[in-house]
């Protein structure tokens, strides 16, 4: 069995960037999982566990879907609550265009029995998740709110295996799509 997801993944600079800004969240006095700048990503598609056969045919269906590339900016941290966060995030901004390829990518993996997600699609990068809240940690979130971390242009997706340790999550590519 092996945890999988699809992602878009962002480049050096962006992810440097963003550490920056982690460093400020540091600062209060609440107990955070800080995601390390190497594997921060912007998920298209959590698929979870799968055995051998199952994966094959994800690959299978990933490789067939074509897309224009596009352009993404990544700016600010916010959170998935205003008042009480668990998930720190950067807000990505592409014209609706990660939704519309996670819902092709939806689509692609239904009929493999891979469940749809109920939730509306939100393009963000994770950079913490809030173990304990505490009241700074939402000055320190928008001290950071109108940061430019940077643009890059989306030209593919990864299908990525997530190996959790008890020193955090290791990722690897198992395929990658560029068009």
């Amino acid at each position: 069995m092996v945890r999988l997801f699809v992602a878009v993944e962002l480049p050096e600079e962006i992810r440097e960037n963003i550490r920056a800004s982690q460093e400020h969240l540091k600062k209060s006095r609440a107990r955070l999982t800080l995601v390390d700048p190497p594997l921060i990503h912007i998920t298209l598609k959590f698929i979870g566990e799968v055995d051998e056969t199952s994966k094959e045919k994800i690959k299978a269906a990933l490789e067939t879907i074509r897309f224009v590339p596009f352009e993404i900016s990544v700016q600010g941290l916010a959170g998935n609550n205003p008042s009480r966060p668990r998930v720190v995030w950067c807000r990505v901004t592409d014209d609706g265009r990660c939704g519309e390829l996670a819902g092709i990518i939806e689509k692609a993996l239904t009929p493999l029995g891979i469940p749809q997600e109920n939730r509306p699609f939100r393009a963000h990068a994770t950079v913490a998740r809030v173990k304990q809240f505490e009241a700074d940690l939402l000055p320190a979130i928008r001290s950071q709110s109108d940061r430019e971390f940077g643009r890059a242009r989306v030209n593919g997706f990864s299908l990525r295996k997530s190996t959790l340790t008890p020193s955090g999550p290791q990722y690897e590519d198992v395929m990658v799509v560029t068009w």
